[in-house]
């Protein structure tokens, strides 16, 4: 059975490198390690198929902005028949500081408006996630421009590792299995 690995971000030049974009970096950087051509995906989507440790994988970024996530997903899900179960949603969140990841099995979209969307279109909680932590926000900033503000040189540094245990978890994820995954790197 396939498996759908999700990053979650804002299409364009413009977004490109904010933190809201932290899922985008997620499967960016798996598609980079695994050598996966992107693709467009009914022009709501860009997603790869690839072959990892014998199973059918498919990454997707949606491009439909991040409220209207859930689009790509459950367009995406149904036509190559991945239930939600199999898959694995990466976002950003400021709840989290900024490098740790957290996975988890199920459980509400967490005020995550791309997340929200999913379970909505997927109608189901049971999706699993891992969240790239961005946070704390600092006390001046507004939530929306903070998310949607680009990365300071000495943020990114911490980001780059934060990316490296992304890609590992989720191959601990494929290989061994969420529980294992979660074990080992929450």
């Amino acid at each position: 059975m396939a498996t759908l690995i999700v990053g979650l971000g804002n299409p364009g030049s413009t977004y490109a490198h904010t933190r809201h974009n932290a899922g985008f970096m997620v499967v960016t950087a798996l598609a980079e390690k695994w050598g996966a051509a992107w693709q467009n995906w009914q022009n709501i989507g860009e997603y790869a198929k690839v072959q990892v440790h014998g199973q059918e994988v498919f990454l997707l970024k949606p491009t439909t902005y991040m409220n209207e996530s859930g689009r790509a997903v459950s367009s995406l899900s149904r036509f190559y028949k991945i239930p939600p179960q199999q898959c694995l949603v990466c976002f950003d969140d400021v709840s989290l500081p900024l490098g740790q990841i957290r996975l988890r099995k199920n459980g509400s979209a967490g005020g995550q408006k791309g997340m929200k969307h999913i379970i909505e279109q997927l109608g189901t909680q049971e999706i699993a996630r891992l969240r790239v932590g961005i946070g704390p926000k600092p006390a001046p900033f507004d939530l929306a421009d903070f998310v949607l503000g680009k990365f300071s040189r000495e943020d990114e540094e911490k980001l780059i590792p934060a990316l490296d245990k992304a890609t590992e978890a989720v191959a601990v994820y494929l290989t061994q299995g969420l529980e294992k995954a979660m074990n080992q790197f929450n």
